[in-house]
């Protein structure tokens, strides 16, 4: 398993498969790049996909150091532009879900010449103060949990405790016909399991780059100042997290963004629908909307 070169002191783990236009798949949480194990099978024969672990997950780096100044979405950003750097990747495609659809987003915004195109799926800007309504909050809740010591306290280093708390989250935030399967359960808990591994992966919400408190700050900037790169969002039907009713300001934040319904799905992107997940990347490689 390759490592990149160190951004801020921090090494991504990779993997890399196939030839032809670059591909970056970004990851969520609970996951890590085993989530796209379906996905690469239908790019790699004509693109070059490289499936990285973030700062803080898999088999990347995990270094104690401010959330706040090294696991944020600049912060994951920078790592990631730092590896299609070294790897002299050519504007890539950016896709990713949860957490990795943030970070894609992040890099967009900041590199928009080094990017060919966007395919991600909730979250995205314009939640607003509806983060704050009932249903949302009810959903919402392990962001403030993330954030206090008694969750380390209560699962890190404990596998059987590690495996309960992922399998809800992989359980409660899928699709109506989706469960996930012990392999899986299994894979997971060997990355998330190990003393350190769990905590390290709170470092996001703990850095406040969470969507409760990106919600309750977040402003629509000037039309100049959108996301200019070509957008594809997917906005499952069945995703507890980000009713689809919240896609009405996208118009807001990107400047070409098109916004494609999916249904009878839910959070995991890349694990419940990787055809669709796969066919919408390979139109931004082809430039097609």
């Amino acid at each position: 398993m390759p490592h990149s070169a160190p951004v801020d002191g921090f090494r991504l783990a990779y993997d890399r498969w196939g030839a032809g236009a670059p591909v970056v798949l970004l990851h969520g949480w609970p996951g890590d790049r085993g989530d796209y194990h379906d996905v690469v099978p239908l790019l790699a024969g004509s693109c070059d996909v490289i499936v990285p672990d973030l700062r803080g997950f898999g088999g990347s780096d995990k270094h104690a150091a401010d959330p706040a100044e090294q696991y944020g979405a600049a912060a994951q950003a920078r790592g990631v532009i730092g590896l299609v750097r070294e790897l002299g990747l050519e504007r890539p495609v950016l896709a990713g879900y949860d957490i990795g659809s943030r970070i894609a987003q992040a890099v967009a915004r900041d590199h928009p010449d080094e990017v060919r195109a966007l395919v991600v799926t909730p979250p995205l800007p314009g939640t607003g103060r509806r983060i704050l309504e009932p249903g949302a909050q009810r959903e919402f809740w392990y962001q403030w949990f993330h954030r206090l010591p008694l969750s380390e306290e209560l699962i890190d280093g404990d596998p059987m405790a590690v495996r309960a708390y992922l399998r809800y989250f992989w359980t409660h935030w899928s699709g109506p016909s989706f469960t996930p399967d012990e392999g899986r359960l299994y894979r997971l808990v060997t990355s998330y399991g190990p003393p350190g591994a769990f905590t390290a992966s709170l470092a996001w919400y703990r850095a406040g780059a969470g969507t409760v408190a990106n919600a309750l700050t977040e402003e629509a900037p000037p039309a100049e100042e959108r996301i200019s790169v070509p957008t594809t969002v997917l906005w499952p039907e069945s995703d507890p997290l980000f009713p689809r009713e919240w896609s009405d300001r996208l118009a807001e934040f990107f400047a070409d963004a098109t916004l494609e319904p999916v249904d009878g799905v839910g959070h995991f992107a890349p694990v419940e629908y990787p055809a669709i997940f796969a066919s919408a990347i390979r139109r931004a490689v082809a430039g097609e909307s």
